[in-house]
């Protein structure tokens, strides 16, 4: 069994549960059926398909990456739109053509980067990508790691100190409001001279 979770019988695909991939099955044909064995033991059970067709059981997959393996527009579109909005809609532009199967390995590598890079900053560029309709996966990923290697040499040359997101806050816990008493008991103490 080939890591894909198939096997070939008669110019035909059938999918084999993950546990059996790298062992070798013997395989029974008949005009309905495919029955797949390993040794004396019935492993699986397709209806038989014409030569170039495939028959995929969803449940052969480890949980989560039936999607990914079964191509499913729908469930790549859903994992987009967790990752932010625009990238929900940047994916969505993308596979939105007649054939979007074409156009998957392109949408699987924009969530990779939003798994590499963060997914805010991934939004951000989508938005921007959206905003100049330039649906171009390739463009992101080379904008992300011309950020990267500018904030790195930022960080190395000492411009920029890089400190935990845990001591940062809003702006505005640091805005006061200066009262006519404070303004004026100001005044007294600098002598009056502004």
């Amino acid at each position: 069994m080939h890591p894909d979770h198939h096997v070939q019988v008669l110019k035909a695909l059938y999918s084999v549960p993950t546990r059996y991939i790298g062992k070798t099955l013997d395989a029974r044909a008949d005009r309905s059926s495919v029955r797949l064995y390993l040794g004396t033991e019935l492993i699986k059970v397709h209806p038989r398909k014409a030569a170039g067709q495939r028959s995929t059981d969803p449940k052969d997959f480890p949980p989560g990456k039936a999607p990914w393996a079964l191509r499913d527009v729908d469930a790549v579109v859903r994992s987009a739109r967790e990752q932010g909005a625009h990238v929900g809609a940047f994916v969505e532009r993308l596979l939105g053509g007649p054939v979007p199967w074409i156009k998957l390995r392109q949408a699987y590598g924009l969530l990779r980067l939003c798994q590499r890079y963060g997914q805010d900053r991934v939004n951000a560029l989508c938005a921007r990508a959206l905003a100049f309709e330039v649906i171009d996966v390739r463009r992101i990923e080379w904008m992300l790691k011309d950020a990267r290697r500018t904030e790195d040499a930022a960080v190395a040359t000492g411009r920029v100190i890089a400190l935990p997101a845990r001591f940062a806050r809003d702006p505005s816990s640091f805005a006061t409001r200066a009262t006519v008493c404070d303004v004026a008991a100001g005044g007294a103490q600098d002598g009056g001279e502004r």
